[in-house]
This record gives C-alpha cells, structure tokens and sequence, in this order.
C-alpha cells in the first residue's frame, strides 16, 4: 500500500495528471480525408474531453466537490472509450497471465474504480487551465496513435500525451489505452509497482492492495 501511495504522490499525483486530461478546450481541429471512416484520433481526443468539461461546468453543484457524482459522470462519458482490459494487463504485466479468469475481472474492476475516482476528484478541482493539441504524427492507416497535448496555465507547461488504439466497435472508432505525463507513462509507472505487490504477496495480494486503496478513498470523500 505504501508504494501504491507513493506512485500517486510523484511528479505531482495522479490527481492532477487525470484533471489534465478533462480539460482539452483548445485548437480548432480538421479531420481530413484520410480519416474519412472515423474521428481522426487528436479530433477524437478534443471531443471527448470538452464534452465532459462542457457537462461538469454546465452543472455548478459538479464545482462544488461532489466527487461521487462527478465519478458517476466520468464512469458514463469517459470510461466507455477505455481499453480497461488491454490497460489492465499491461499494468499487470506478467502477472496477467498467472491469473485465473476470476482474479482478472477482479483485477480490472479494482483498477478501474481508482482511476475513476481519480479522474474524479481531478475534475471537480477544474479551473482555468486549458490544452493545447500538437499536430498529430501518424499515418492515416496507423493502428495505433500518440496525441500529444500540453496543459497551458499557471506555471510551467505540463505534457500530456495519449496512446489511442483503432476499434472497430467503438462509436469514434478510437479507445484510449495509456496516458503521459511529464514524460510518466501510466501503464509502465504502475507496472513496477504491481509487479512487486505481486512477487510479495501473489496476485490475490494486489487484488486486495487495490481493493484497500479504494474504500479508502470512499471513505475520505464521504467525510
């Protein structure tokens, strides 16, 4: 637990790596030709996110702190264009294999429910920061994708960049599977630290570390 509380806490938690990714409002986009099929993927990511920003600023009570409500919101406008599967694994490692059927959908829900209530609590402290989205380097058949963006406001610019994978049965046609920031990957940075939860304690050891973490954090935003 104590190595999971620090992953969090280095090059600025996660809290603010995931507010980051709720406040893409900059930088009129074109789709070309090429993506004719689909959302380009740096079109796709705008969308989605000024989308949610859009609806928690429309809505002053999600302002006030209301973490569990803002959470219900991620879990319906951002988290259906998540690879949590291929996002869980890869943080896993390894480990994924070892794992029964079971202990996987265990595995991923825990994961998911700490990164809602990250991205959570990450957007009800939205304020003026913005993104600006770099021109995209990929071909049009490019199967998987990074969209690099920038956090612009108070103090240094913060990268933020996002892998997004081609699925054909996604409505854009494009889920988001790792994210980057300050040059942190997400997947890889949980990595190291599940793997030695893992070698410590086996995977019922993680289930049980996640699972932990998250009805801590329930019990903070209840108070």
């Amino acid at each position: 637990m104590k190595r999971l509380n620090r992953s969090l806490n280095t090059r600025r938690s996660f809290v603010g790596v995931l507010s980051s990714l709720a406040l893409v409002v900059s930088c009129g986009l074109t789709a070309g030709a090429a993506w004719a099929a689909t959302e380009s993927p740096d079109v796709f990511i705008k969308r989605l996110t000024t989308e949610l920003l859009e609806t928690v600023k429309a809505d002053k009570t999600n302002l006030t702190g209301d973490v569990t409500k803002i959470g219900l919101l991620v879990d319906q406008r951002i988290m259906p264009h998540v690879n949590f599967q291929r996002m869980t694994s890869s943080a896993v490692g390894p480990g994924w294999r070892q794992a029964t059927p079971e202990q996987q959908k265990r595995l991923q829900d825990e994961f998911k429910t700490l990164l809602v209530r990250t991205y959570a609590g990450a957007v009800s402290q939205i304020n003026d920061q913005t993104i600006a989205v770099k021109p995209l380097r990929a071909a049009p058949d490019d199967k998987e994708v990074i969209v690099r963006t920038e956090v612009r406001g108070k103090g240094e610019p913060i990268q933020l960049d996002y892998r997004v994978e081609k699925s054909a049965d996604a409505p854009s046609g494009w889920r988001i599977y790792n994210l980057n920031v300050m040059g942190v990957w997400l997947v890889e940075n949980y990595r190291s630290q599940f793997a030695q939860e893992i070698n410590a304690k086996g995977v019922d050891g993680l289930i049980t570390s996640l699972a932990e973490r998250n009805k801590s954090n329930a019990r903070v935003v209840s108070k």
